[in-house]
């Protein structure tokens, strides 16, 4: 079911990359959580994605936040590739994509829907590809689904949607900073 603000998020098993919780209402565990849908970690703007996110990681912790990152890719290999980094929030590893497939979170119908070409995506994707270079991030394992788009997700301590986006490309993704400040609201 495609999740709309107000809708509860069902629970639902899960495995996370350090095993922390068996359990999507276990790694809410009864706060605001960010939730953030990429493709894998081999793909340089979702590692990019989840690098950005941990270097907010302390802003999300003082407005009471979880974030949990959601991935088609495997535990070990997402381990493997960010080895050395600190990773401080849950990383639900869903190789078999299970939670794409409960939240309706689908994948591009072609290359140019995925990269955003007739709705201005290339410049955003380009950016992200600059700052990926940047840092190093090469393209890695394909796992799942190459054309999966992107979704974040809202949830407060009871599952109930605050904030639902489906990206419509790839790049087509909220301001890390942005939300940060929603977190924060939601704490006042």
């Amino acid at each position: 079911m495609k999740l709309h603000v107000g809708d509860t998020i069902p629970d639902m098993p899960v495995q996370t990359a350090y095993g922390t919780a068996d359990s999507l209402y276990g790694l809410i565990g009864g706060k605001n959580t960010l939730i953030w849908a990429v493709r894998y970690i081999g793909c340089p703007p979702c590692h990019l994605d989840t690098h950005r996110l941990a270097e907010r990681y302390g802003k999300f912790k003082a407005a009471d936040a979880n974030v949990v990152v959601v991935m088609q890719s495997d535990p070990a290999v997402f381990r493997e590739a960010t080895e050395g980094e600190a990773i401080p929030f849950d990383i639900l590893c869903d190789p078999e994509m299970k939670f794409y497939k409960a939240l309706e979170i689908e994948a591009a119908k072609d290359r140019d829907e995925m990269t955003g070409k007739d709705l201005g995506g290339l410049e955003k994707l380009m950016e992200k590809g600059a700052a990926c270079k940047e840092l190093g991030y090469e393209h890695g394992k394909y796992e799942g689904d190459e054309m999966q788009l992107p979704a974040v997700f809202v949830v407060d301590g009871k599952g109930t949607v605050k904030y639902a986006h489906y990206a419509r490309y790839i790049a087509d993704l909220p301001p890390y900073d942005d939300m940060v400040k929603f977190m924060e609201a939601l704490n006042r």
